[in-house]
Protein backbone atom coordinates (compact mmCIF):
# COMPACT_ATOMS: atom_id res chain seq x y z
CA UNK A 1 0.00 0.00 0.00
CA UNK A 2 2.81 2.47 0.73
CA UNK A 3 4.17 2.17 -3.00
CA UNK A 4 0.91 2.43 -4.40
CA UNK A 5 0.54 5.80 -2.16
CA UNK A 6 3.59 7.05 -2.86
CA UNK A 7 3.33 6.51 -6.43
CA UNK A 8 -0.27 8.56 -6.44
CA UNK A 9 1.30 11.59 -4.61
CA UNK A 10 0.64 14.78 -7.35
CA UNK A 11 3.51 16.24 -9.30
CA UNK A 12 4.90 19.92 -7.60
CA UNK A 13 2.88 23.04 -8.19
CA UNK A 14 6.20 24.91 -9.60
CA UNK A 15 6.37 22.46 -11.97
CA UNK A 16 2.61 22.83 -13.21
CA UNK A 17 2.76 26.58 -13.18
CA UNK A 18 5.32 26.95 -15.44
CA UNK A 19 4.03 24.46 -17.88
CA UNK A 20 0.72 26.81 -17.72
CA UNK A 21 2.94 29.94 -18.37
CA UNK A 22 4.66 28.54 -21.99
CA UNK A 23 2.47 29.59 -24.87
CA UNK A 24 0.93 27.37 -27.45
CA UNK A 25 2.45 28.75 -30.03
CA UNK A 26 5.91 28.56 -28.83
CA UNK A 27 6.13 25.07 -27.77
CA UNK A 28 7.72 23.87 -31.49
CA UNK A 29 10.08 27.03 -31.19
CA UNK A 30 11.21 26.14 -27.53
CA UNK A 31 11.63 22.06 -28.22
CA UNK A 32 13.87 22.87 -31.60
CA UNK A 33 16.07 25.45 -29.18
CA UNK A 34 16.37 22.78 -26.50
CA UNK A 35 17.47 20.28 -29.16
CA UNK A 36 21.68 19.87 -29.20
CA UNK A 37 23.13 22.06 -32.01
CA UNK A 38 24.64 19.11 -34.81
CA UNK A 39 27.53 20.16 -37.20
CA UNK A 40 27.79 20.20 -40.47
CA UNK A 41 29.01 16.93 -41.77
CA UNK A 42 28.53 15.15 -38.28
CA UNK A 43 25.84 12.53 -37.95
CA UNK A 44 22.99 12.98 -36.02
CA UNK A 45 22.94 11.85 -32.36
CA UNK A 46 21.24 8.72 -32.02
CA UNK A 47 19.67 8.34 -28.78
CA UNK A 48 20.20 5.11 -26.32
CA UNK A 49 18.41 2.82 -25.75
CA UNK A 50 17.40 2.02 -22.10
CA UNK A 51 19.65 -1.08 -20.83
CA UNK A 52 17.70 -4.13 -20.32
CA UNK A 53 16.95 -5.21 -16.38
CA UNK A 54 19.52 -7.04 -14.91
CA UNK A 55 18.65 -10.62 -14.46
CA UNK A 56 18.90 -11.30 -10.48
CA UNK A 57 19.50 -14.97 -10.97
CA UNK A 58 22.32 -17.10 -9.22
CA UNK A 59 23.37 -18.28 -12.70
CA UNK A 60 23.97 -15.76 -15.11
CA UNK A 61 25.87 -17.84 -17.51
CA UNK A 62 22.38 -20.16 -17.76
CA UNK A 63 21.44 -21.19 -21.64
CA UNK A 64 18.14 -20.86 -23.12
CA UNK A 65 15.08 -23.82 -21.85
CA UNK A 66 17.59 -25.27 -19.35
CA UNK A 67 15.99 -25.70 -16.28
CA UNK A 68 18.05 -24.95 -13.61
CA UNK A 69 17.40 -27.04 -10.13
CA UNK A 70 18.44 -25.77 -6.76
CA UNK A 71 17.96 -28.65 -4.19
CA UNK A 72 19.57 -30.48 -1.07
CA UNK A 73 22.17 -32.66 -1.68
CA UNK A 74 22.16 -35.89 -2.21
CA UNK A 75 22.25 -38.84 0.51
CA UNK A 76 23.78 -42.42 0.43
CA UNK A 77 20.30 -44.14 0.39
CA UNK A 78 17.55 -41.68 -1.91
CA UNK A 79 18.25 -39.13 -3.96
CA UNK A 80 16.83 -36.20 -1.74
CA UNK A 81 15.40 -35.98 1.94
CA UNK A 82 12.98 -33.62 0.61
CA UNK A 83 9.71 -34.84 -0.63
CA UNK A 84 9.33 -31.73 -2.59
CA UNK A 85 12.69 -31.67 -4.28
CA UNK A 86 12.17 -35.27 -5.39
CA UNK A 87 9.24 -34.63 -6.64
CA UNK A 88 10.43 -31.28 -8.85
CA UNK A 89 13.22 -33.83 -10.05
CA UNK A 90 11.24 -37.05 -10.47
CA UNK A 91 8.51 -34.57 -12.89
CA UNK A 92 11.42 -33.20 -15.41
CA UNK A 93 13.04 -36.44 -15.47
CA UNK A 94 9.29 -37.90 -16.54
CA UNK A 95 8.36 -35.28 -18.41
CA UNK A 96 11.64 -35.47 -20.40
CA UNK A 97 13.26 -31.93 -20.09
CA UNK A 98 16.88 -30.83 -19.91
CA UNK A 99 17.63 -29.58 -16.40
CA UNK A 100 21.18 -29.16 -14.34
CA UNK A 101 21.33 -29.55 -10.97
CA UNK A 102 23.36 -26.43 -8.75
CA UNK A 103 25.68 -27.70 -6.33
CA UNK A 104 25.15 -24.86 -4.06
CA UNK A 105 25.93 -26.70 -0.97
CA UNK A 106 22.55 -25.34 0.29
CA UNK A 107 24.08 -21.66 0.49
CA UNK A 108 20.74 -20.20 -1.46
CA UNK A 109 16.99 -19.78 -0.87
CA UNK A 110 14.81 -18.31 -3.06
CA UNK A 111 13.01 -15.15 -2.53
CA UNK A 112 10.07 -16.96 -0.48
CA UNK A 113 12.90 -18.62 1.21
CA UNK A 114 12.33 -22.20 -0.17
CA UNK A 115 13.64 -25.15 -1.55
CA UNK A 116 13.53 -26.58 -4.24
CA UNK A 117 13.36 -23.62 -6.63
CA UNK A 118 14.34 -23.16 -10.37
CA UNK A 119 15.78 -20.63 -12.82
CA UNK A 120 14.84 -20.79 -16.25
CA UNK A 121 16.02 -18.08 -19.17
CA UNK A 122 17.12 -15.71 -16.33
CA UNK A 123 13.69 -16.29 -14.22
CA UNK A 124 13.25 -17.57 -11.15
CA UNK A 125 9.91 -19.67 -10.16
CA UNK A 126 9.68 -20.95 -6.45
CA UNK A 127 7.51 -23.37 -4.96
CA UNK A 128 7.27 -27.18 -6.22
CA UNK A 129 3.53 -26.60 -6.89
CA UNK A 130 4.20 -23.60 -9.10
CA UNK A 131 7.44 -25.02 -10.45
CA UNK A 132 5.38 -27.58 -11.83
CA UNK A 133 2.63 -25.68 -12.87
CA UNK A 134 4.30 -23.32 -15.12
CA UNK A 135 6.88 -26.14 -16.66
CA UNK A 136 4.04 -27.63 -18.17
CA UNK A 137 2.49 -24.49 -19.32
CA UNK A 138 6.28 -23.27 -20.91
CA UNK A 139 7.19 -26.74 -22.34
CA UNK A 140 3.52 -27.92 -23.27
CA UNK A 141 4.03 -31.11 -21.01
CA UNK A 142 0.83 -32.30 -19.09
CA UNK A 143 1.70 -35.75 -17.44
CA UNK A 144 -2.47 -35.38 -16.56
CA UNK A 145 -2.85 -35.06 -20.25
CA UNK A 146 -5.38 -38.13 -20.77
CA UNK A 147 -7.20 -37.96 -17.10
CA UNK A 148 -10.54 -37.24 -17.18
CA UNK A 149 -12.09 -33.93 -15.28
CA UNK A 150 -13.33 -36.56 -12.03
CA UNK A 151 -9.44 -38.00 -12.19
CA UNK A 152 -8.41 -34.79 -12.11
CA UNK A 153 -10.40 -34.22 -9.08
CA UNK A 154 -9.41 -37.11 -7.53
CA UNK A 155 -5.66 -36.39 -8.09
CA UNK A 156 -5.85 -33.76 -6.61
CA UNK A 157 -8.02 -34.33 -3.37
CA UNK A 158 -5.71 -37.15 -2.98
CA UNK A 159 -2.07 -35.00 -3.73
CA UNK A 160 -3.66 -32.69 -0.67
CA UNK A 161 -4.15 -35.50 1.55
CA UNK A 162 -0.14 -36.40 0.72
CA UNK A 163 1.14 -32.82 0.93
CA UNK A 164 -1.06 -31.61 3.71
CA UNK A 165 -1.31 -34.18 6.36
CA UNK A 166 1.18 -37.65 5.21
CA UNK A 167 4.30 -35.49 5.18
CA UNK A 168 3.35 -33.91 8.76
CA UNK A 169 3.33 -37.32 9.76
CA UNK A 170 6.76 -37.90 8.27
CA UNK A 171 7.98 -34.34 9.40
CA UNK A 172 6.77 -35.05 13.55
CA UNK A 173 9.22 -38.14 13.66
CA UNK A 174 12.16 -35.65 11.59
CA UNK A 175 11.81 -33.11 14.25
CA UNK A 176 11.32 -35.35 17.42
CA UNK A 177 14.48 -38.03 16.79
CA UNK A 178 17.06 -35.71 14.82
CA UNK A 179 19.15 -38.33 15.52
CA UNK A 180 17.65 -40.79 14.07
CA UNK A 181 17.21 -39.14 11.20
CA UNK A 182 21.20 -38.61 10.31
CA UNK A 183 21.47 -42.96 11.26
CA UNK A 184 18.36 -43.58 8.66
CA UNK A 185 19.53 -41.90 5.73
CA UNK A 186 23.03 -42.26 6.55
CA UNK A 187 23.24 -38.43 6.09
CA UNK A 188 26.64 -36.98 5.20
CA UNK A 189 26.89 -33.63 7.07
CA UNK A 190 30.34 -33.00 5.21
CA UNK A 191 29.24 -33.52 1.91
CA UNK A 192 26.04 -31.72 2.46
CA UNK A 193 27.38 -28.25 4.35
CA UNK A 194 30.50 -28.44 1.76
CA UNK A 195 33.60 -28.55 4.95
CA UNK A 196 36.48 -30.76 5.62
CA UNK A 197 35.40 -31.37 9.59
CA UNK A 198 34.95 -35.23 9.61
CA UNK A 199 31.40 -36.06 10.09
CA UNK A 200 32.44 -37.01 13.82
CA UNK A 201 32.79 -34.08 14.75
CA UNK A 202 29.70 -32.79 12.65
CA UNK A 203 27.33 -35.11 14.37
CA UNK A 204 28.27 -34.57 17.33
CA UNK A 205 27.50 -30.69 17.24
CA UNK A 206 24.50 -31.33 14.84
CA UNK A 207 22.00 -30.56 17.80
CA UNK A 208 23.67 -27.59 18.89
CA UNK A 209 24.46 -26.16 15.57
CA UNK A 210 21.04 -26.92 13.59
CA UNK A 211 18.99 -27.29 17.19
CA UNK A 212 17.00 -24.15 16.31
CA UNK A 213 16.33 -25.03 13.22
CA UNK A 214 14.98 -28.49 14.41
CA UNK A 215 12.95 -26.20 17.13
CA UNK A 216 11.52 -23.67 14.60
CA UNK A 217 10.01 -27.25 12.62
CA UNK A 218 8.89 -28.70 15.76
CA UNK A 219 7.13 -25.66 16.56
CA UNK A 220 5.72 -25.50 12.52
CA UNK A 221 4.48 -28.75 13.31
CA UNK A 222 2.43 -28.70 16.75
CA UNK A 223 1.02 -25.14 15.22
CA UNK A 224 -0.19 -26.79 12.49
CA UNK A 225 -1.60 -29.22 14.82
CA UNK A 226 -0.32 -33.00 14.02
CA UNK A 227 2.39 -31.90 16.96
CA UNK A 228 -0.27 -31.68 19.47
CA UNK A 229 -1.34 -35.52 19.66
CA UNK A 230 0.68 -38.47 21.20
CA UNK A 231 3.34 -40.88 18.77
CA UNK A 232 0.18 -43.62 18.78
CA UNK A 233 -2.45 -41.40 17.58
CA UNK A 234 0.07 -39.63 14.83
CA UNK A 235 1.07 -43.34 13.65
CA UNK A 236 -2.43 -43.97 13.22
CA UNK A 237 -2.80 -41.40 11.03
CA UNK A 238 -0.04 -41.91 8.70
CA UNK A 239 -1.19 -45.84 8.64
CA UNK A 240 -4.48 -44.43 7.44
CA UNK A 241 -3.07 -42.43 4.65
CA UNK A 242 -0.75 -45.74 3.61
CA UNK A 243 -4.33 -47.71 3.39
CA UNK A 244 -5.58 -44.61 1.60
CA UNK A 245 -3.27 -44.77 -0.87
CA UNK A 246 -2.85 -48.71 -0.81
CA UNK A 247 -6.29 -48.94 -2.13
CA UNK A 248 -7.02 -46.79 -4.64
CA UNK A 249 -4.06 -47.98 -6.23
CA UNK A 250 -5.24 -51.53 -5.54
CA UNK A 251 -3.42 -54.30 -8.51
CA UNK A 252 -2.19 -51.36 -11.09
CA UNK A 253 0.80 -50.00 -12.31
CA UNK A 254 0.45 -46.53 -11.52
CA UNK A 255 -2.96 -44.85 -10.33
CA UNK A 256 -4.69 -44.47 -13.20
CA UNK A 257 -3.71 -47.06 -15.28
CA UNK A 258 -0.35 -48.09 -17.44
CA UNK A 259 1.16 -44.54 -17.05
CA UNK A 260 2.34 -42.34 -14.50
CA UNK A 261 0.86 -39.39 -13.70
CA UNK A 262 1.27 -36.27 -11.16
CA UNK A 263 -0.55 -38.24 -8.60
CA UNK A 264 2.35 -41.38 -8.47
CA UNK A 265 4.98 -38.31 -8.96
CA UNK A 266 3.71 -36.75 -5.64
CA UNK A 267 3.20 -40.45 -4.00
CA UNK A 268 6.47 -41.80 -4.90
CA UNK A 269 8.29 -38.32 -3.59
CA UNK A 270 6.54 -38.81 -0.04
CA UNK A 271 6.68 -42.98 -0.14
CA UNK A 272 10.34 -42.79 -0.29
CA UNK A 273 11.00 -40.72 2.64
CA UNK A 274 9.26 -43.46 3.81
CA UNK A 275 10.47 -46.56 2.58
CA UNK A 276 14.29 -45.55 1.98
CA UNK A 277 15.51 -45.66 5.76
CA UNK A 278 18.23 -47.94 7.40
CA UNK A 279 16.64 -51.29 8.40
CA UNK A 280 19.05 -50.56 11.60
CA UNK A 281 16.39 -47.85 12.10
CA UNK A 282 13.45 -48.13 13.97
CA UNK A 283 10.02 -46.58 12.03
CA UNK A 284 6.75 -47.79 12.54
CA UNK A 285 5.71 -46.22 9.36
CA UNK A 286 8.19 -47.98 7.37
CA UNK A 287 7.26 -51.41 8.47
CA UNK A 288 3.81 -51.20 8.18
CA UNK A 289 4.11 -50.24 4.62
CA UNK A 290 6.28 -53.00 3.99
CA UNK A 291 3.81 -55.62 5.98
CA UNK A 292 0.21 -54.41 4.57
CA UNK A 293 0.79 -52.21 1.76
CA UNK A 294 3.12 -53.81 -0.76
CA UNK A 295 1.68 -52.33 -4.07
CA UNK A 296 3.02 -49.35 -2.70
CA UNK A 297 6.57 -50.51 -2.58
CA UNK A 298 6.13 -51.93 -5.93
CA UNK A 299 5.06 -48.21 -6.59
CA UNK A 300 7.94 -47.12 -5.39
CA UNK A 301 10.16 -49.60 -7.08
CA UNK A 302 9.11 -49.02 -10.28
CA UNK A 303 9.29 -45.21 -10.22
CA UNK A 304 12.22 -45.68 -9.11
CA UNK A 305 13.46 -47.96 -12.31
CA UNK A 306 11.73 -45.66 -14.99
CA UNK A 307 12.74 -42.40 -13.61
CA UNK A 308 15.75 -42.79 -11.94
CA UNK A 309 17.84 -45.50 -13.51
CA UNK A 310 20.83 -43.76 -12.11
CA UNK A 311 19.70 -44.22 -8.35
CA UNK A 312 22.65 -46.37 -7.76
CA UNK A 313 24.84 -44.51 -9.13
CA UNK A 314 23.58 -41.15 -7.26
CA UNK A 315 23.69 -42.38 -3.33
CA UNK A 316 26.81 -44.02 -4.23
CA UNK A 317 28.49 -41.16 -5.84
CA UNK A 318 26.38 -38.52 -4.77
CA UNK A 319 26.69 -36.84 -7.48
CA UNK A 320 23.67 -34.23 -8.49
CA UNK A 321 24.06 -34.80 -12.29
CA UNK A 322 24.98 -38.29 -12.66
CA UNK A 323 22.24 -37.85 -15.57
CA UNK A 324 24.58 -36.06 -17.53
CA UNK A 325 26.33 -37.16 -19.86
CA UNK A 326 29.86 -37.97 -18.82
CA UNK A 327 32.87 -38.39 -21.00
CA UNK A 328 34.07 -42.22 -21.47
CA UNK A 329 35.69 -43.51 -18.86
CA UNK A 330 38.38 -44.78 -20.94
CA UNK A 331 39.18 -41.65 -22.57
CA UNK A 332 38.76 -39.93 -18.94
CA UNK A 333 41.43 -42.68 -17.75
CA UNK A 334 43.85 -41.95 -20.65
CA UNK A 335 43.55 -38.36 -20.09
CA UNK A 336 43.90 -38.63 -16.68
CA UNK A 337 47.13 -41.05 -17.03
CA UNK A 338 48.16 -38.37 -19.81
CA UNK A 339 48.30 -35.78 -16.97
CA UNK A 340 50.18 -37.87 -14.90
CA UNK A 341 52.94 -38.27 -17.02
CA UNK A 342 52.88 -35.00 -17.90
CA UNK A 343 53.63 -34.01 -14.13
CA UNK A 344 55.61 -36.40 -13.58
CA UNK A 345 57.75 -35.35 -16.62
CA UNK A 346 57.20 -31.96 -14.97
CA UNK A 347 58.89 -33.06 -11.42
CA UNK A 348 61.55 -34.74 -13.25
CA UNK A 349 63.02 -32.24 -15.15
CA UNK A 350 65.46 -30.48 -12.37
CA UNK A 351 66.63 -33.83 -11.90
CA UNK A 352 66.92 -34.44 -15.63
CA UNK A 353 69.18 -31.39 -16.02
CA UNK A 354 71.62 -32.11 -12.88
CA UNK A 355 72.47 -35.08 -14.35
CA UNK A 356 73.30 -33.05 -18.23
CA UNK A 357 75.16 -30.46 -15.97
CA UNK A 358 77.01 -33.13 -14.17
CA UNK A 359 77.93 -34.82 -17.23
CA UNK A 360 78.61 -31.67 -19.14
CA UNK A 361 81.09 -30.43 -15.80
CA UNK A 362 82.65 -34.48 -16.03
CA UNK A 363 83.27 -34.05 -19.74
CA UNK A 364 85.17 -30.37 -19.29
CA UNK A 365 87.53 -31.54 -16.00
CA UNK A 366 88.33 -34.37 -18.99
CA UNK A 367 89.18 -32.17 -21.41
CA UNK A 368 90.85 -29.84 -19.25
CA UNK A 369 93.07 -32.98 -17.91
CA UNK A 370 93.74 -33.95 -21.55
CA UNK A 371 95.20 -31.04 -22.34
CA UNK A 372 97.29 -30.62 -19.10
CA UNK A 373 99.09 -34.14 -19.58
CA UNK A 374 99.67 -32.64 -23.47
CA UNK A 375 101.14 -29.33 -21.85
CA UNK A 376 103.74 -31.44 -19.71
CA UNK A 377 104.40 -34.26 -22.82
CA UNK A 378 105.38 -30.85 -24.28
CA UNK A 379 107.30 -28.91 -21.89
CA UNK A 380 109.73 -32.80 -21.38
CA UNK A 381 110.34 -32.81 -24.82
CA UNK A 382 111.90 -29.42 -24.70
Amino acid sequence: MATEVENNVPPPTETKEIKEEIPVDNKAEEAAATKPEVAAGDAPAVAKEPAPPKVLVHKGNFEKDIVYLYQFSRTPLLPSLSPYCLKVETWLRLAGLKYENVDHKMKFRSKKGQLPFIELNGEEIADSQIIIKELTQKFNNDLDAALSPEQRNIAHATISMIENHLVWVVMWWRTKFPDQVLKGYKVNLQHALGTRIPNGILNFFFKFAFGRKWLQGAKKVKAQGMGVHSADEINEFGQGDLKVLSDMLADKPFFFGDEPTSLDVVAFANLAQIYFIDKEVSYLLRDYMTEHCPNLVGLVNRMKERCFPDWDDICATLDLNSHLPKPPAEEAKDKEGCKEEKEGDKEMEPEDKDIEKEKADEKEKEQEKEKDIEENKEKEGK
